[in-house]
């Protein structure tokens, strides 16, 4: 039985390039590019017409910038997005910001060989594009900062938060920690496995967009209020009262991996841990949330509706979560706890 086409839209203002990504993406024949466009503005009005599985995306582009396209596809017209971008690491944060706004994923143009179609590189390429092709997206407004905690909710005491994510993770990042004031007390570390690049500059973006200060987790750091992300490369744990980073130990295909982060949790804080396993392909952080439980802490897991990809939080739920919440009522759940009971 013949594959569906996957049907692929380019937004590249490089004639060239654009040309190679469409040999590399047509090579074997299960994806068909349907538009390549130089600007965002006449990709965006030719989508409803072509109706792509998934727009290919750069963010340097004349006009509308790939950023603002992101923000007005995904408010108006999501599907999925995935960013193509020249300019990657702590000083250029657009592609950051066009994930957090929707856009599933990124890939730094340098990683891509497209001079060969028939290579390992391209391979994996439209294996990733046929992947997030199948993602489900939604409107991505921002986070209702004035939601009301239910009354109903459990007040536990709780030392940390852990946050597991992947595939759509950024834009479910940004609702989330949007929700949390600044005098929230409780440390929020976060995996999430994004391509190499783009942590440093997510990290910055967020930083600047939410009440609470974000910074990336640095070895033997004391434990303390404000969110930290894991760095590329390294597993993020918690060693007694400080942050630990760990460039050795094999964890399953994630380094940093969601399970290391959440078993040193439930190892350090017990009862008092709480686990959150965000959208994302695979099961990174299954591990980690069954010993979070175990010992006695909090684990919630994204419902379906609202993951881009079904994947981390449903193997949570499929094994007992405590709860399993819609993206939006996440934060208000987590303002329902109360600091405290250090290790």
């Amino acid at each position: 039985m013949t594959k569906e086409l996957t049907r692929v839209v380019i937004c590249e203002d490089s004639r060239t390039y654009a040309a190679a990504l469409r040999r590399a993406l047509e090579h074997g024949g299960e994806i068909g590019v349907v538009g390549s466009f130089t600007t965002a503005e006449a990709a965006i009005a030719a989508l409803p017409k072509l109706r792509p599985d998934l727009l290919t995306m750069d963010i340097e582009l004349p006009g509308m910038s790939g950023l603002e396209a992101v923000e007005e596809i995904m408010s108006a017209g999501p599907l999925p997005i995935l960013v193509l971008s020249s300019h990657v690491g702590p000083t250029t944060q657009h592609a950051a910001a066009a994930l957090a706004a929707g856009a599933l994923d990124a890939i730094a143009k340098d990683d891509l060989d497209l001079l060969n179609p028939a290579g390992a590189a391209a391979g994996a390429l439209r294996r990733r594009v046929r992947l997030l092709s199948r993602a489900r997206v939604i409107r991505h407004p921002r986070a209702r900062l004035n939601a009301r905690t239910p009354r109903s909710a459990d007040s536990r005491t709780v030392a940390a938060i852990g946050i597991c994510t992947s595939t759509g993770g950024p834009p479910a990042l940004a609702t989330l920690l949007a929700g949390l004031p600044r005098s929230f007390q409780i440390p929020v570390l976060v995996v999430q496995h994004i391509s190499a690049g783009f942590t440093e500059g997510l990290a910055k973006w967020l930083d600047g967009a939410v009440p609470l200060p974000v910074a990336l987790a640095v070895d033997g750091t004391r434990l303390g209020p404000g969110i930290w992300i894991a760095p590329e490369g390294a597993h993020l744990v918690v060693r007694g009262a400080r942050l630990a980073l760990d460039t050795t130990t094999s964890a399953g295909h994630h380094r940093p991996s969601g399970d290391q982060l959440l078993l040193s949790l439930a190892k350090t804080f017990k009862s008092h841990a709480a686990a959150v396993v965000l959208t994302g392909m695979g099961k990174d952080g299954a591990a980690g949330a069954r010993a979070v439980h175990e010992a006695g802490g909090l684990v919630i897991a994204q419902d379906e509706a609202t993951s881009a990809v079904y994947g981390m939080p449903k193997v949570v739920a499929d094994a007992g979560a405590d709860e399993v919440l819609p993206l939006e009522a996440i934060a208000p759940r987590l303002r329902a706890l109360e600091p405290g009971a250090k290790a």
